[in-house]
């Protein structure tokens, strides 16, 4: 690594004349500074982030927790974090709270202890982590009350629904991964805000949603909500083993608009996030709130928008309908 005393040394001056051009401090000439600046350019010196670090009183480095990182739409966020904070001068580490409170609270303390200047959490669902020490950014939905920013998940539900209801379903089943959750919560009253009030609704959770999906689907369900890709794909398997087709016998939509969700056959009908835009708003609230100051886009929702694929199509009338086993 060059050093400023090995430039100090090809120029013929103190090493602190060095720092001071570098820094724009101290009373060096404009012809001077130039000299040492190009000198430093083509040996290529970049200043030690320890030594910035111990002089700003500030690493650089953001922590950032993540609920479960072999869900690959966190992977995916975190790696726009990580994108938009080193266009700002920081780096990041990573810690996965694996599903776990406990864990959760346990990483945000590890990270605090390693110096970060601030942290930004997914966190886990039911969960408010706070830190009375270091700046935090909560990344969830608009109905905690922690939330920093987040993506429109009811706008996303509400979208959902409009267009199912305009292909004129009338029996819709919506199923949920975890009814703690506040993003799927949000979701799903997007997506029964926006239901006629004659539609016919059926709510289920978790694996006993997924495996009640195809005898839904017998009784006349046309239509099959979900609040993530990756709980489409696991309902998609099962009706495919029932003998249903999609969207012959029932249209089928997802949440989060994952690169696995094109690759479905058929390609799955989805809602996508604004994960750029999102990863913009986080560090420009965490950076003000590091300096003390305020963000425009404390509190604020992003749009997400409507990924129309193959997987959603009008209903079949009962009568072209063939009976399944």
């Amino acid at each position: 690594m060059v050093s400023i005393k090995k430039i100090a040394s090809d120029i013929g001056v103190t090493a602190a004349t060095v720092s001071n051009a570098l820094n724009g401090k101290g009373r060096v000439s404009e012809v001077l500074a130039s000299r040492i600046r190009a000198r430093a350019d083509e040996l290529g010196y970049r200043p030690s982030s320890a030594a910035i670090a111990l002089k700003s009183g500030r690493s650089h480095v953001l922590g950032l927790v993540m609920p479960d990182l072999t869900n690959p739409l966190f992977p995916h966020i975190a790696q726009a974090l990580s994108i938009a904070a080193d266009r700002l001068g920081f780096a990041i580490l990573i810690a996965d709270s694996r599903g776990s409170v406990e864990e959760q609270d346990l990483a945000i303390s590890r990270l605090i202890s390693r110096g970060v200047d601030g942290l930004l959490v997914v966190p886990q669902r039911g969960s408010s982590p706070a830190s009375p020490t270091t700046p935090m950014t909560i990344i969830n939905t608009a109905s905690d009350p922690n939330n920093s920013v987040s993506a429109d998940h009811w706008g996303g539900g509400a979208q959902m629904a409009r267009h199912i209801t305009a292909l004129g379903h009338k029996k819709i089943l919506i199923i949920g991964a975890d009814a703690v959750s506040e993003v799927q919560q949000d979701r799903i009253a997007g997506m029964k805000s926006q239901l006629p009030y004659e539609t016919k609704v059926a709510i289920l959770w978790g694996t006993a949603g997924i495996e009640q999906a195809a005898d839904h689907v017998s009784k006349g369900v046309s239509a099959i909500l979900t609040t993530s890709d990756l709980l489409a794909i696991n309902v998609h398997s099962h009706l495919t083993r029932a003998g249903f087709t999609v969207p012959d016998d029932v249209s089928l939509t997802g949440f989060d608009d994952m690169a696995f969700s094109a690759a479905m056959h058929p390609p799955l009908t989805t809602i996508a996030q604004d994960v750029d835009t999102l990863a913009d708003y986080v560090l420009d609230i965490i950076t003000a709130q590091i300096e003390g100051k305020a963000s425009p886009h404390v509190g604020q929702t992003i749009a997400m928008g409507l990924v129309l694929r193959h997987s959603t199509t009008a209903p079949r009338s009962p009568s072209n309908k063939e009976p399944h086993p």
